[in-house]
């Protein structure tokens, strides 16, 4: 860096925007000591002519996002104090820029601290939102019990991103005077309009779940339900008007069975003790809930045997979309066939690390998790 305004320029900037991702979130931790160390060895390194104040101008502005305030505010002090030294050094040659480069780096100090606060400021409105976005989501979907009509299960929410809590993916699970009756499914769109959807979608399917003797007659509620509120709510109408879903129903009195119903959703899998997989895919297909008005035909259920010891895995488009760097999708079927899990819990925990392993961590999509078992002994 050329005093008198001259300039170096180098990939800094590139690497700040890299420092964000997790494998060097350490390093990024460490970068305003070494712009401090860098200046002081930029200026014993090269002619006079050249300045390091750049570097410790960037030190506090690095630890502002990085640090408490204490931790920023030191760093600022460290950073005059080095451009202080270097001024002094150098005033013999040049008093008035040696003056004035420690003035611009006391100006940015200063401006890291006020960047530091609004930070600070910024995070806790952030903590306060996503309390209240964490108690919608546990009113919505909450966890459901670990055993219901004698089958064991476990379900799972994962936002796509760390501050997002909340969206159009949904699951529910409920023991009636039918059998075990569950739903997985993804309203379309985002915000709002997306949770009000999925509201809409598991209250009727709590209702109907109870009331109805067959699956087509759960869908058929369902299908009135958004058509209905979205003629009372445009936005629900015009941005979340077909929800993608899996119905699925174990009869009670015998565990043997699996009916399903397939409404332009992802696919089950059926996991058999041994290590096998079953994709349970639709025999005739079906257009999403809610599009009653594009095209319409009679649901149908598919039937299957359900084995003791099987575990069924339902989820949402999050699982199936999810890709890696390269672009590949995560492809659940080949990942799980061949593995074995001693439960709900265990299967889900583990197809939640494939796909964090599969994606690096940036996840797109929200993803619903919902997994039931019969026991070994029916």
């Amino acid at each position: 860096m050329l005093r008198g305004g001259g300039n170096r320029t180098g990939g800094r900037g590139r690497k700040v925007r890299r420092a964000g991702r997790p494998p060097l979130r350490r390093l990024a931790r460490w970068l305003p000591a070494l712009l401090i160390v860098g200046g002081f060895a930029f200026d014993v390194a090269t002619p006079p002519r050249y300045t390091a104040a750049p570097f410790f101008s960037a030190a506090p502005l690095v630890a502002a996002p990085l640090f408490s305030l204490a931790m920023t505010a030191l760093t600022a002090a460290a950073a005059v104090a080095g451009e202080t030294v270097i001024a002094v050094y150098h005033s013999a040659n040049d008093h008035s820029e040696s003056v004035s480069e420690a003035l611009t780096v006391l100006v940015v100090a200063f401006l890291a601290l006020g960047i530091n606060r609004a930070v600070r400021l910024s995070d806790a409105r952030l903590s306060s939102v996503r309390d209240v976005a964490e108690a919608a989501q546990r009113a919505l979907l909450p966890t459901p019990p670990g055993r219901i009509g004698g089958l064991a299960v476990a379900a799972r929410y994962v936002a796509a991103q760390a501050d997002a809590r909340i969206g159009g993916d949904l699951y529910a699970v409920q023991d009636t005077p039918h059998g075990v009756r569950l739903i997985v499914g993804d309203v379309r769109g985002k915000g709002l309009e997306a949770v009000e959807a999925a509201v809409v979608v598991i209250g009727a399917f709590r209702e109907a779940a109870e009331q109805e003797a067959t699956l087509e007659a759960v869908a058929g509620r369902l299908e009135r339900a958004l058509k209905r509120e979205g003629g009372r709510r445009a936005g629900l109408d015009q941005h979340e008007g077909f929800t993608t879903a899996v119905l699925a129903e174990i009869p009670s009195g015998t565990h043997s069975v699996l009916r399903v119903l397939n409404r332009g959703h992802p696919a089950p899998l059926l996991l058999a003790p041994d290590g096998g997989l079953s994709e349970l895919i639709p025999a005739t297909a079906a257009l999403p809930l809610g599009l009653s008005d594009v095209a319409g035909w009679p649901d149908r259920v598919d039937e299957t045997f359900f084995p003791a010891g099987s575990l069924l895995l339902l989820f949402t488009d999050g699982v199936t979309e999810a890709r890696d760097r390269s672009g590949r999708f995560y492809d659940a079927p080949a990942q799980l066939r061949g593995r074995h899990f001693p439960g709900p819990d265990a299967l889900l925990d583990g197809l939640v690390q494939d796909v964090a392993r599969h994606t690096g961590g940036v996840q797109a999509d929200d993803m619903a998790l919902l997994a039931v078992q019969r026991p070994l002994g029916e």
